[in-house]
C-alpha cells in the first residue's frame, strides 16, 4: 500500500488503483484528492474536512454520525462499525474529540483503521486494543503536547510511524519535535514532508 502524507492531517492511501483519502482540510493540498474513490472524515474541524473541495469529488464520504458537516452528503459512521470504503477495509474507534480546554466544547472524533494495519486517530489519542502497524500521530494541536505524542506511540507500539497534524509547527519546532519522537520511541518513526509517501 502506498501513504503519501500531505499538509496537516491529510494522508491519501493507494492500493490496486483504489484511492482513500482521510481528513483532507483546508490546509491540505488540492492533489491528495485527485482521483479519490472514497474519503473519510474524522471528525467537523475545518483543518480536517474541506466541505467544498470534497462535495465537488461527488464521491463516497464517511464521518461520524454526530458530525455536524452542512452542505456535504456523509455516511454516518459510530464507533465499532466496519465498513468497505474504496475497497479497503475500516474499523471505526474511539468516538470523542481530545479535551481542548477550559469549556471549549468537544466533537464527535473517530479514529480509522484501515486494512487492519494503518491508524488515523484524528484529534484524539485513543488507543485501540489491536496490533497496529503503522500509526499516524497527531505532533501537535492545541490540545496536546508533546509527552502525549510519545506516550500514544509508545501505548500503541506500532512498526513505524508518521507525524500528522503539524501544519501550526514552524521549521525549528518540527526539528525538535522529530527529535523527541526518534528518540524516545523505538517504533521506526520517520517524518514525511507534504507530498512524500512510502
Amino acid at each position: 500500500m502506498r501513504i503519501t502524507k500531505y499538509t496537516h492531517a491529510c494522508v491519501r492511501l493507494e492500493h490496486d488503483g483504489r484511492v482513500l483519502v482521510i481528513d483532507p482540510g483546508t490546509w491540505s493540498e488540492p492533489a491528495a484528492l485527485t482521483g479519490a474513490d472514497a474519503v473519510l472524515v474524522t471528525h467537523e474541524h475545518a483543518d480536517h474536512i474541506d466541505v467544498l473541495r470534497v462535495a465537488a469529488l461527488g464521491v463516497p464520504v464517511y464521518a461520524p454520525a454526530e458530525a455536524d458537516i452542512p452542505r456535504l452528503e456523509v455516511t454516518g459512521v459510530s464507533t465499532g462499525d466496519t465498513f468497505t470504503a474504496a475497497s479497503f477495509r475500516v474499523r471505526a474507534v474511539g468516538g470523542r474529540h481530545a479535551f481542548i480546554y477550559g469549556d471549549q466544547p468537544d466533537c464527535a472524533n473517530l479514529g480509522y483503521i484501515v486494512d487492519e494495519a494503518i491508524y488515523h486517530p484524528g484529534d484524539s489519542l485513543y488507543v485501540p486494543e489491536q496490533p497496529i502497524e503503522t500509526l499516524l500521530v497527531p505532533a501537535h494541536g492545541s490540545w496536546m503536547k508533546t509527552a502525549e505524542a510519545i506516550d500514544f506511540v509508545r501505548a500503541i507500539g506500532p512498526q513505524r510511524a508518521f507525524a500528522i497534524h503539524d501544519a501550526q509547527i514552524n521549521e525549528r519546532g518540527l526539528s525538535s519535535l522529530n527529535g523527541w519522537l526518534a528518540e524516545e520511541t523505538d517504533n521506526g518513526y520517520r517524518y514525511l514532508r507534504p507530498g512524500e509517501s512510502v
